[in-house]
């Protein structure tokens, strides 16, 4: 089978998240050539009819969708699978409905609510601008597009009851987060992600992954930001390792956080492979954070580290997400078969 690997266009001086697309193709790349599937690349563009005509040209039997942003913008994220589906070729992960209404996080969590899944209550600029009620206590700046924890450090969490400060403190920090940006009520407590993998059962959740906050003293945030991914001579990176063994004690809470996890899969129409973050507050009650479809892929990720805890080998995992994809209702249309 010929597989087209469709990532981002990186550039030269690329921040860390930006190439880490690369390591993902590789890795790709191998465990398809294990599979007996060959490949080739494509770096997606703003020049659409351009990615057309080299889709068409490579003439492939199935995408294999790794864009996370187009342009260096994450708000544009769902425009890959948009013009797969315009094509009529499969295409791994989520459909675009599901890449869209999950990147847009004030989207996701306003579905949430209507879901009755618990999300952390939210402000956006405009809200604070009109003088809504703030809750005294702590809360964190999040951009509503960019992902991989762009723009996002300790000081990213603020104590305040005004609206006014808040709103002050969220345009200063607008540059930084692409542009776009809201306030988030900051849960204390442990942070948990679970992925998730379209199986020949059905989704299954893997193992449950905690971040550990190692030497987070005194009133430092426990918050999972950029340098805790990204910059390995940072404290942050290397004292925030993640943990998969639990006491007998937390039974109860990690069966609740696969089935929320499930839960999201289902109602946002996941498919292939995704990852759900968590926050637990101190009662124990968990929060959804994000959801995150297309999840990063590398050796190196935490996905990976499930899947090895889950005692699925990555190639077991590809094959998985690649009969995901060809099952999905979304194949070639007419059209497309005849001119090809």
């Amino acid at each position: 089978m010929r597989v087209l690997i469709l990532h981002d266009a990186v550039a030269a001086h690329a921040r860390p998240d930006e190439s880490d697309v690369l390591q993902q193709a590789a890795h790709i790349e191998g465990a398809l050539r294990e599979l007996g599937h060959s490949s080739s690349r494509l770096a997606l563009t703003l020049d659409l009819e351009g990615a057309r005509k080299s889709i068409e040209a490579a003439n492939p039997d199935l995408v294999f969708n790794l864009v996370e942003s187009v342009d260096r913008q994450g708000r544009l994220i769902h425009l890959a699978p948009a013009l797969l589906d315009v094509l009529g070729i499969p295409y791994t992960g989520a459909p675009t409905d599901a890449v869209f209404s999950t990147s847009g996080k004030l989207i996701t969590k306003r579905l949430l609510e209507a879901a009755a899944l618990p999300t952390p209550a939210w402000r956006t600029l405009e809200q604070l601008d009109a003088g809504d009620a703030v809750p005294a206590g702590k809360w964190i700046i999040k951009s509503v597009w960019e992902h991989a924890s762009v723009g996002l450090d300790e000081d990213s969490v603020i104590e305040s009851d005004s609206a006014t400060e808040l709103a002050e403190a969220l345009r200063k920090r607008l540059p930084a987060l692409g542009g776009e940006g809201f306030a988030e009520q900051f849960i204390a407590g442990r942070e948990f992600n679970l992925g998730l993998i379209a199986s020949p059962d059905g989704p299954r959740s893997l193992a449950p992954a905690e971040i550990v906050f190692e030497g987070y003293e005194g009133d430092k945030p426990r918050v999972v930001g950029y340098r805790a991914k990204w910059d390995e001579s940072s404290f942050e990176y290397s004292h925030t390792p993640r943990r998969f063994d639990f006491p007998r004690s937390d039974a109860a809470l990690l069966a609740k956080l696969s089935a929320l996890s499930l839960d999201c899969w289902r109602f946002f129409n996941v498919r292939g492979y995704a990852r759900v973050d968590f926050r637990v507050d101190n009662s124990g009650r968990p929060w959804i954070l994000e959801i995150n479809v297309n999840p990063c892929l590398s050796p190196d990720a935490g996905f990976a580290a499930a899947l090895e805890r889950s005692e699925i080998p990555p190639r077991q995992a590809i094959e998985w997400i690649v009969a995901d994809a060809l099952e999905a209702p979304r194949g070639r249309s007419a059209h497309c078969e005849s001119t090809r």
